[in-house]
């Protein structure tokens, strides 16, 4: 899949331009928000992070301190976020996700669903340096039975990443599938389930599923609507939404987080970042098609002021 971001590197980059500039926008009573848009959803996060480092060097002033004592609420976390190293950022989305009051399930299978191998083992390394804890001892802690099993596995970061397929294989995992779900008398073998979702590669679980299919007359997610309930049937039904196909799965969870009375801010800001320098074009055409109405025309129903103008700017 190529790369369609909505951030680019900025062409005529100065770091010392921009420094000046953002010192230039905190001067005097209020901020100039405008300009802190203007430079900051226009960089890439190399660029803003280089734009820090000038900051301090110039001023002897953390530009991310700054930031917060200028700006408030959701559009101080978007800047912020923006301002964050990737990995470290999604590495703190899972931490507030696991550390707030109940468990932020969505969000934990969102992230260790959606990066591949070494993301997920960076950002574990990331999580345990900034909270000297391991990713996986705070997951053990907050869930619980075959919940904590799966996010446990996904967390290793040690899934199958050829992109090789065995349809023989295939055929054996969905009839282990179908023997340990619903041809099982009483109950589910969860760890089946656990064993193949998490081990094997992307191509080969959609083969898997394929053959489920064709030996059952109904889709693996019929099955898992049967056969399991509450958090750990949500958390397969999202993995295997990602696994069939990330760029609407992410679509889903953006249109998700602006549905009904609310907006899931932290869920808007993290997928709109996190995809801005990776594939959000691209996510922006699955949700036009599949919602009727473009990213940008939703995001501007659902929010406002300087937070809308910086996340509509980093949509493009």
């Amino acid at each position: 899949m190529g790369k369609s971001p909505t951030v680019r590197p900025y062409e005529n980059f100065d770091d010392e331009e921009d420094a000046k500039a953002l010192k230039e926008a905190f001067k005097g009573f209020g901020t100039d928000e405008d300009a802190v848009i203007e430079i900051i959803t226009r960089r890439t996060n190399e660029q803003r992070r280089q734009i820090a480092t000038r900051f301090k060097t110039m001023y002897g002033k953390d530009l991310i301190k700054e930031l917060k004592s200028e700006l408030r609420g959701n559009f101080e976390d978007l800047i912020i976020a923006l301002m964050t190293e990737p990995i470290e950022f999604q590495a703190k989305q899972l931490h507030k996700a696991i550390s707030g009051l109940g468990t932020d399930e969505s969000t934990i299978v969102e992230i260790l669903a959606v990066y591949d191998n070494e993301d997920v083992i960076r950002i574990a390394n990331a999580y345990e340096g900034l909270y000297q804890t391991s990713l996986e001892a705070d997951i053990k802690s907050d869930t619980s039975g075959t919940l904590k099993r799966l996010l446990v596995s996904l967390s290793t970061g040690n899934r199958d990443e050829s992109n090789e397929v065995n349809p023989e294989a295939a055929f054996k995992d969905a009839q282990a599938l179908l023997q340990a779900g619903e041809l099982l008398f009483a109950g589910t073998d969860e760890s089946v389930f656990n064993a193949v979702m998490c081990q094997r590669n992307r191509p080969q679980l959609r083969l898997v599923f394929d053959e489920y299919e064709k030996l059952v007359g109904h889709t693996v997610e019929t099955a898992i609507e049967n056969e399991f309930s509450g958090n750990i049937k949500d958390a397969l039904l999202q993995l295997i939404h990602c696994v069939k196909d990330r760029s609407d799965y992410l679509a889903t969870r953006l249109h998700d987080s602006m549905a009904g009375i609310g907006t899931d801010d932290r869920t808007l800001v993290r997928l709109v970042v996190a995809r801005s320098e990776i594939d959000l074009e691209e996510i922006k055409e699955v949700y036009e098609a599949k919602y009727g109405k473009s990213l940008a025309e939703r995001i501007a129903d659902d929010t406002s002021g300087d937070y809308k103008k910086a996340l509509l700017a980093v949509v493009g």
